[in-house]
This record gives structure tokens, C-alpha cells and sequence, in this order.
């Protein structure tokens, strides 16, 4: 029996990937454009919560933003990198409370004008194409609600007869063995 690579052909979802990377690429592009260098797309989200907000531990914005705690974490990471963000000793010592710099409060009101410009034409987009994403969005979330993706994949998981556990992970599988 041969076993094919199931990732060697896309799969269904890569071509939203590929657009979605492609549209955080032409938003870092308005960035640079006007000088702002070090900041990405997703960092736009947090920081402009951390201005309203004021600080806020990492799980504390990551629920107020439906993030979860690693990405949150791992986000604010890579804007601590880049100056953005600093941190303060929170409630207790196993908290810290993330805070603006001076270079992030001064972006402020640009990251929140590119919001609105890019929600604008993510609505002008949704009125130019035949399934308006944020529709066919909300479609996809319940059809998820009734059956959960979970459920769906368990009904065309086939696993492979048992056999013992393959520790070996350098080499390519041999179907033949």
C-alpha cells in the first residue's frame, strides 16, 4: 500500500491563507510608506485596546480581544522587540501588566485612522464580490454552531490499523514496511 503526501497538493483553506498574509502585507506596506517602521498588522488590535484601556495584564487583553493567552503573549513579545510595549509588576508577582511606550502612544491616532480605513474597504470589498466574506463568515459560524468542526472531522477520520508508535521522525514513512 502507498500512502500519498496529503500535503503536497493545497488544501482548501490555503488560498485564504495566502490572501489574508497577502492583506497584512499591503497594510505593513501603508506603514512603511509613512515611515512606521516595527509594526505589523496584528499589533494594531492590542495597542489600540492598550489606549483605551490603559494597562492591562497579557490575559487580560487577550480575553477583551478573543485572543488566546499564547498568542497574546507571544504578541506582545515581539512588540516589546520592537518598543512598543513595556511591562509593570501587576497584582501579584506572578502578573505583569502591559503598558504603552511614548512611540506606541504616538502611533495611536494613525493605527486607529488605518482601522477605520481598513474596515471601509473591507466593507467596500464585501459589496464588490458576489458572498460578502463577513456573510459567508457568519454563515460558516453556524453551520459550526449546529455541527462543530470537531465532529465533522471525526466523521472522516480514518485512522490507520494499529501498529506500534513511530518514534523516529527523520526519515520519511515507508508504507511498505
Amino acid at each position: 500500500m502507498t500512502y500519498l503526501d496529503p500535503t503536497a497538493s493545497p488544501g482548501r483553506w490555503d488560498a485564504l491563507h495566502a490572501m489574508l498574509a497577502a492583506l497584512d502585507a499591503q497594510i505593513e506596506t501603508v506603514y512603511a510608506e509613512r515611515g512606521i517602521e516595527g509594526v505589523r498588522p496584528r499589533f494594531a488590535y492590542p495597542l489600540i485596546r492598550l489606549a483605551h484601556t490603559g494597562p492591562l495584564t497579557i490575559r487580560e487583553l487577550a480575553e477583551s480581544l478573543g485572543r488566546s493567552h499564547s498568542a497574546m503573549s507571544q504578541t506582545i513579545s515581539a512588540m516589546r522587540r520592537e518598543g512598543l510595549v513595556d511591562s509593570e509588576p501587576g497584582a501579584d508577582a506572578r502578573t505583569r501588566r502591559v503598558t504603552l511606550t511614548g512611540r506606541s502612544r504616538a502611533l495611536i491616532p494613525f493605527l486607529e485612522a488605518e482601522w477605520r480605513a481598513t474596515e471601509a474597504a473591507v466593507a467596500e470589498l464585501d459589496e464588490e464580490v458576489p458572498h460578502a466574506l463577513s456573510a459567508v463568515v457568519t454563515e460558516l459560524t453556524r453551520a459550526l454552531e449546529r455541527r462543530p468542526m470537531r465532529d465533522r472531522i471525526l466523521a472522516h477520520l480514518v485512522e490507520p490499523a494499529a501498529g506500534p508508535a513511530r518514534t523516529d521522525t527523520s526519515a520519511p514513512i515507508d508504507p511498505s514496511s
